[in-house]
């Protein structure tokens, strides 16, 4: 009875594992890529994992076998019989995980070459990336475009990525477009990712880099080219110079927005997100608020206790008023 009560648990462990890991909608699932590079990659991914999981079940079938077969039975207390070694069996054993591993690293390598190889034909799209606690800034060289949280490109063309760190070791990865590489403080990595359909791809900072780590999330917009071609051209225009009489931009300056952000061609501050066309985002803070009236007000209240630790510091309380007139000027940078 002891036993079957046991087994029954097991069984009921291991049916709230496996349906636990269902989702009817899963974002970020590597396991469905949308673009070449992730395809490359779960190429890679699916012969390994199932070499992975023949060992697995071979392995411990085997020391359930024994476990089992050679349990200590009631009446049985003589020692079992001794042995030592068995230098063909270990020279087996040895070899076969040798030769898998051999063959798993020549594909990896070439696959990891591959994916990371530099485009010489001048198509490929150029975005620099920077990792900020907890943001990601996005800069497209030659183009004068500056943006945050929502990285946008066209579909069918590669995209490389030069990946660098303002502060702290983080780790870029839209795991629909590309696998996970570390953004580190003082060296450029390099990752490239391309989209075949346009939507939006979701990811976040794989590494864990501080307070609101979980708060570090990212966007990948993905445009058809004719579409992308639009969205630059309304990046690179810089909004209307507000009117002397616009006390929200007037707030802009006094309460210390400006010291932190750039709007082009009215401030320039280098701490925070870029906000010349923030209403073109649909997100803001590290990506985890939609863009709308009702989350500016709430993160202009207190933005540290909607996202601890962030650089976000006001050195004033706002009150309603003063949020009110903050929020209409920011909604006038689209």
């Amino acid at each position: 009875m002891k036993l079957r009560s046991s087994r029954l648990s097991l069984l009921l462990v291991g049916m709230a594992l496996a349906l636990s890991a269902c989702a009817s909608d899963a974002p970020q699932d590597f396991t469905k890529p949308e673009g070449p590079i992730a395809k490359q990659v779960d190429r890679l991914f699916d012969p390994v994992f199932a070499v992975a999981v023949v060992v697995f079940v071979l392995v411990e079938g085997l020391v359930l076998y024994v476990a089992m077969r050679f349990r200590e039975r009631p009446g049985h207390d003589d020692a079992p019989t001794q042995t030592h070694g068995n230098t063909r069996l270990e020279i087996t054993w040895t070899i076969i995980p040798a030769l898998l591993l051999a063959v798993i690293g020549v594909f990896t390598v070439v696959t990891i070459l591959d994916i990371n190889k530099v485009d010489a034909t001048g198509e490929a799209l150029e975005v620099d990336v920077y990792g900020h606690q907890w943001w990601w800034e996005y800069r497209y060289p030659g183009e004068g475009v500056i943006t945050a949280n929502e990285l946008h490109i066209p579909t069918g063309r590669r995209v490389e990525l030069k990946l660098q760190s303002k502060d702290v070791i983080h780790s870029f990865w839209p795991p629909k477009l590309a696998g996970k590489v570390d953004v580190v403080p003082g060296h450029v990595n390099h990752m490239a990712i391309e989209a075949t359909e346009p939507g939006t791809y979701y990811g976040q900072c794989a590494e864990f880099c501080g307070l609101s780590h979980s708060r570090m999330r990212l966007r990948v917009v993905a445009h058809s080219p004719a579409e992308f071609a639009t969205w630059l051209a309304g990046q690179k225009q810089q909004p209307a110079k507000p009117s002397t009489s616009d006390e929200g931009a007037a707030l802009f300056q006094s309460k210390g927005c400006a010291g932190c952000h750039t709007v082009a061609g009215f401030t320039a501050g280098e701490i925070g997100p870029n906000l010349t066309h923030l209403y073109s985002r649909k997100t803001f803070a590290g990506a985890i608020f939609d863009l709308n009236e009702q989350n500016l007000r709430t993160w202009l209240r207190d933005p540290q206790g909607r996202k601890p630790g962030s650089l976000m510091k006001l050195p004033v309380k706002l009150n309603e008023e003063e949020i009110t007139k903050l929020i209409a000027y920011l909604e006038t940078l689209k």
